[in-house]
């Protein structure tokens, strides 16, 4: 299964943009910082990951305020077929959260 549930916050956006045949495409780079803990100890994660969201949500997806910390569901693909760099799609996300 390859389903991804982070909760971030969007730091970069791009201009809602659409594919050849007339999906709308939206793009951010998403900000995730936690702890966690791992052999016993505590960890501090924090890292950045290219997001894409595609058709009827990309544009709710576009709406969201800029480092505001929001749940978002997806999956993780390749960038393009040649790419061993990945890229979170979003499918789903909730309202936005409060610190």
């Amino acid at each position: 299964m390859n389903q991804l549930k982070l909760v971030a916050r969007i730091v970069e956006k791009t201009a809602l943009r659409y594919t050849p045949a007339g999906i709308p495409i939206a793009s951010a780079t998403l900000m995730h910082s936690s702890e966690t803990r791992e052999a016993n100890t505590v960890r501090q994660v924090e890292f950045e990951i290219s997001a894409v969201a595609a058709g009827e949500i990309s544009r709710r997806f576009n709406e969201i305020d800029l480092d505001v910390p929001v749940e978002f569901t997806g999956f993780l693909a390749r960038k393009n077929r040649n790419s061993k760099s990945l890229v979170f799609h979003v499918t789903e996300f909730g309202t936005p959260l409060l610190d």
